[in-house]
């Protein structure tokens, strides 16, 4: 048996002349892996954000005898979406990716609805005098609901940003069409 000399940089039995006839890996496979990284780094920011949605979800707001039931399933949905979406993910299903995307989006907007109502956001932005004075004046709004209104704020652009990503995705891993 003849034993490769491992100081030498190439292996024996190549001079580097048969380049022409390695195989290319396609760009598209490389986007896909690409893809599929940032798409893990959106599914543990949005799972983030989620913990933070359970714990906005459970504070008391301005109706404390009736819990928000909406948002509780939502999260919960929310929760389920993104481990089919992780599956997806993982193992390269269109369809579950898909169903990611849609079933999230929904529950996501259902999730900062539900807790925009739980805690009177809208009505506070609505009636505030920021609008009447035309000066941006923090004192008009509690910390909280300026908290809650950046959590929305991050969690739609979060979700916008997992959704293109998820296209993006999907994109790449279709087949080329054929042209005839």
């Amino acid at each position: 048996m003849q034993h490769r000399n491992l100081t030498s940089g190439r292996p024996s039995g190549t001079d580097g002349s048969d380049y022409s006839y390695r195989m290319v890996v396609d760009s598209r496979y490389q986007l896909v892996a690409k893809g599929k990284k940032r798409l893990s780094l959106y599914f543990i920011t949005e799972a983030v954000l989620l913990l933070i949605g359970v714990t906005l979800t459970y504070l008391p707001g301005i109706e404390a005898d009736a819990p928000n039931t909406v948002a509780y399933s939502s999260v919960i949905v929310s929760v389920v979406s993104l481990i089919i979406g992780n599956i997806g993910r993982r193992r390269s299903r269109s369809g579950l990716l898909r169903f990611y995307a849609a079933v999230s989006s929904i529950a996501m907007l259902l999730l900062i609805a539900s807790l925009a109502q739980q805690h009177l956001l809208l009505k506070a932005i609505q009636d505030s005098k920021l609008w009447k004075t035309g000066k941006y004046d923090v004192n008009e709004l509690s910390h909280f609901q300026i908290g809650l209104l950046l959590y929305m704020v991050t969690l739609s652009v979060l979700k916008l940003c997992t959704v293109n990503a998820v296209v993006s995705l999907l994109f790449n891993m279709a087949p080329p069409k054929k042209t005839s």
